[in-house]
């Protein structure tokens, strides 16, 4: 999948000895960027769970064609492209390379909360054996990094190579880079031209950004641990998860 944001999740160490089982999570950016190559590989792997992170409205933009797996939409809106979030307006008032790291954070602290209502039913999903699981937003990096990072904690993996796996995603800013016209996509979507660290700073990973995911579970719900058990997947449950995504020596 050259030139994605995608990748298996496995292989990654999970404490113990055991390491997160391949070929089971993966994880990628939006079907905007998809070629028919990138189709049929995708198809190829068998996917059967696809959990899209995008609000409505990017999903009418660029809707999934798939023939061959459940869609699970979660509507999440933490997203500075989306017009219902208070990032969006804070980004106009404050188009500022601080103010765009702001609103980031802001963001980033938000989406677990936003994630809680629709846990039971992911992890649900993963234990009736609805795998390979494919989650995805539009860029891949921000709502799906956040779920992600979580879910490989609850896996046991250790913290550092969570963030490392996550900065893997600054790809996605790589290619816009590359591909060109941000500036133009910024002025359809915002109104206005944003300074270059400006838009650095929105389309890339920060660890910072995550730092704030991970503030907010603390902060609100103790621990990672917490922060299930509050979404529904209590003790079992999550040693089921585990013992179904994690491969032990």
């Amino acid at each position: 999948m050259s030139k994605l944001n995608f990748r298996d999740l496995g292989g990654l160490p999970a404490g113990d000895g055991g390491v997160v089982r391949r070929l089971l999570l993966y994880r990628n950016e939006g079907p905007a960027s998809l070629s028919d190559d990138h189709r049929r590989e995708l198809v190829a792997l068998d996917i059967r769970l696809v959990c899209d992170l995008r609000s409505e409205v990017e999903r009418d933009k660029a809707p999934n064609d798939w023939t061959t797996a459940r869609l699970f939409n979660l509507d999440i809106t933490n997203d500075l492209r989306a017009e219902t979030n208070e990032g969006w307006a804070a980004l106009k008032d404050d188009p500022s390379p601080a103010g765009a790291r702001k609103a980031m954070r802001t963001n980033y602290a938000a989406i677990p909360g936003a994630l809680l209502p629709h846990l039971r039913p992911f992890a649900d999903a993963i234990l009736a054996g609805e795998t390979p699981v494919l989650i995805h937003c539009t860029a891949g990096k921000d709502r799906t990094g956040v779920l992600v990072a979580l879910l490989l904690l609850l896996l046991g993996v250790p913290k550092d190579q969570v963030v490392e796996d996550y900065l893997r995603s600054d790809v996605f800013a790589r290619n816009l880079r590359l591909g060109g016209a941000i500036a133009h996509a910024f002025e359809e979507t915002f109104g206005f031209t944003p300074s270059e660290d400006t838009i650095e700073a929105m389309t890339g990973v920060d660890r910072d950004f995550l730092d704030a995911a991970f503030d907010a579970v603390t902060g609100r719900w103790g621990s990672i641990e917490g922060y299930f058990e509050a979404a529904g997947i209590d003790a079992a449950r999550r040693a089921t998860l585990r013992e179904t995504l994690v491969e032990r020596g």
